[in-house]
């Protein structure tokens, strides 16, 4: 009786475990086992694995009509592993499209790639490796497959090696707070959706906000041991409607924050809504017009956008030796690609600009590397690119860039893209010289876009390379007296090189746009932050006509008031 008690005082003595720790620690007492013994025959073990889990714990509120229509609570595990056989020099690595690892007679079991949300350590361990067999019988069909085609390849000096030599990170980030106020987002989705129905002409509406928190552990052969946690919030206000002539018309408001807190008001996001309301009715009203070359303005918004579709997505390093892709800026360091007033960053350390959060803010990425601030272009001139460990010719180290969503194969990619401009003019003297350019061009009118709802760009070496911007709110400025008149029915398009170098003048001020961007590796949060943007010329086509008919009969919420 007197042990039991002095081992029960002992054991309340010493300080319980962090959980997160206990399972950081099964991944490395995985991965040693693995990096020690995994070995087939006379073939070569892995030189290097990693292994990540990302736990998700998300909530998401949705109201249409003044009424909820979605409350969900999620919890998952994702976990993903980095198993390369062969050396730093040459490796099993080869790009998603190139993956040889499918030979003819294929494979009976595809491994699901998820972990326990219970924090069982055997749990872990053995999903952990479950995973690294099938990657490491890939690894091993890759290398092998890489080695035969090399028979047919002359040698080539100038290549890069296949992975780099980073420095070794050890980071235990404390637990971040993660409060969602329930009830208080669902009085807001209610009241705020209902404002949609004293506006018939709205034919559908919805108010959604998310609360996401992601923790990650990684750990790796080259003793790397992070656990990394970040919170996202976000509200999403988005309507919908039709022109006369059956053009559907969207509009919406996004916010973001890292905390709950520093979201808007909730009367700030319901006036957010009316001016939603007021531009949508307006659109409505608003001539549609031709196809446009010539001068505009973009706001930051778009200006944004532009740079992060036309000039971010080709500076990723991956692009810039694959065979598929178009290389535009491929052999351009030193080189000047740009207007020689402008100069481009991207700074994943970045949390906020001028008190506004950014998406794209991180510690370490998907591989482990410190997020570093990275200038792309300096006055014009090509200075880097973005870079995951996967080196390219000339640049053999990692600036902290691979990113992926979930469990996917992480590529460099963009996080805070930040334009700079040296030719800076106050909006009035912008605006006036839009007006003189396009006079010059004997254009009876310059264009002002002030909101874009996102854009998409093709990199692809098998086709043309171009990029598309879905502009919102287009404004046609009269040459004879500056008046300006909301037109819709374009989207911007163009070839990457020679719109961005037809850059005049920016703005003073710079502007944020926090979104998401799709690419290869998935959905990553980002953020780009540019000032207005004078063009010499933009093209816009004319979007795609629908012909659709609105609703026959009256929304039965039309004759509702709104909860104001």
């Amino acid at each position: 009786m007197i042990l039991s008690l002095a081992l029960a005082a002992a054991l309340a003595a010493e300080p319980t475990k962090d959980p997160r720790q206990l399972l950081l620690d099964a991944m490395a007492a995985e991965l040693s086992r693995n990096h020690a013994e995994l070995t087939l025959h006379e073939n070569k073990p892995p030189y290097f694995i990693s292994y990540q889990v990302k736990d998700y714990d998300e909530r998401e509120i949705a109201a249409r009509y003044g009424a909820l229509f979605q409350d969900d609570a999620y919890r998952d595990r994702k976990v993903y592993a980095d198993v390369r056989v062969g050396s730093y020099e040459l490796d099993s690595s080869v790009g998603e499209e190139l993956d040889f690892s499918f030979s003819l007679k294929g494979t009976s079991y595809i491994t699901k790639k998820n972990g326990p949300i219970d924090d069982d350590p055997l749990a872990l361990r053995t999903a952990l490796w479950l995973v690294t067999d099938e990657k490491y019988k890939a690894a091993l069909f890759n290398f092998l497959k890489k080695k035969g085609e090399s028979v047919y390849t002359v040698d080539d000096p100038s290549r890069p090696p296949s992975f780099s030599k980073e420095k070794v990170e050890v980071f235990l980030q404390p637990p971040a707070p993660f409060a969602f106020s329930r009830e208080r987002w669902i009085r807001l989705a209610r009241a705020a959706s209902a404002r949609f129905n004293a506006s018939p002409q709205l034919f559908d509406s919805e108010v959604r906000i998310s609360a996401d928190k992601l923790t990650r552990y990684f750990v790796s052969s080259e003793g790397a041991r992070l656990v990394t946690e970040e919170t996202l919030f976000a509200v999403h206000v988005s309507a919908v409607t039709r022109a006369a002539d059956g053009q559907l018309l969207d509009n919406s408001r996004d916010f973001y924050a890292p905390l709950e807190a520093q979201l808007p008001s909730d009367q700030a996001i319901s006036e957010a809504a009316e001016k939603m309301i007021s531009e949508l009715l307006s659109l409505r009203m608003a001539p549609a017009i031709d196809p446009y070359t010539g001068p505009a303005i973009l706001e930051p918004d778009a200006a944004g956008v532009l740079f992060h579709e036309a000039v971010g997505h080709r500076l990723e390093g991956e692009r810039q030796d694959s065979d598929s892709e178009g290389k535009t800026f491929r052999g351009q360091v030193g080189k000047t690609v740009l207007p020689q007033f402008i100069s481009v960053i991207d700074d994943p350390t970045l949390r906020d600009w001028s008190g506004v959060q950014l998406n794209g803010y991180y510690r370490f990425d998907e591989e482990g590397v410190r997020g570093q601030r990275t200038a792309l272009v300096e006055d014009g001139v090509l200075k880097s690119y973005l870079l995951s460990r996967h080196p390219v010719e000339t640049f053999l180290r990692s600036n902290g860039h691979g990113r992926a969503q979930g469990n996917r194969k992480p590529v460099a990619r963009m996080a805070n893209l930040i334009v700079e401009s040296k030719k800076q003019v106050g909006e009035a003297e912008l605006k006036r010289m839009l007006i003189a350019e396009a006079k010059r061009q004997k254009k009876p009118f310059g264009l002002i876009i002030r909101d874009i709802t996102g854009g998409n760009t093709n990199t692809s070496g098998f086709g043309y390379q171009a990029f598309k911007g879905i502009p919102r709110m287009v404004f046609r400025v009269d040459v004879r007296d500056g008046s300006e008149t909301l037109v819709r029915g374009v989207e911007i398009v163009g070839t990457p090189l020679s719109s961005i170098n037809r850059v005049l003048a920016t703005g003073k001020r710079q502007g944020v746009f926090n979104g998401f961007c799709g690419a290869e590796s998935g959905n990553v949060p980002v953020s780009a932050i540019a000032p207005a943007t004078l063009l010499q010329e933009i093209e816009l086509q004319r979007t795609l006509e629908g012909k659709d008919r609105p609703p026959l009969l009256q929304s039965p919420s039309a004759a509702q008031k709104p909860a104001r």
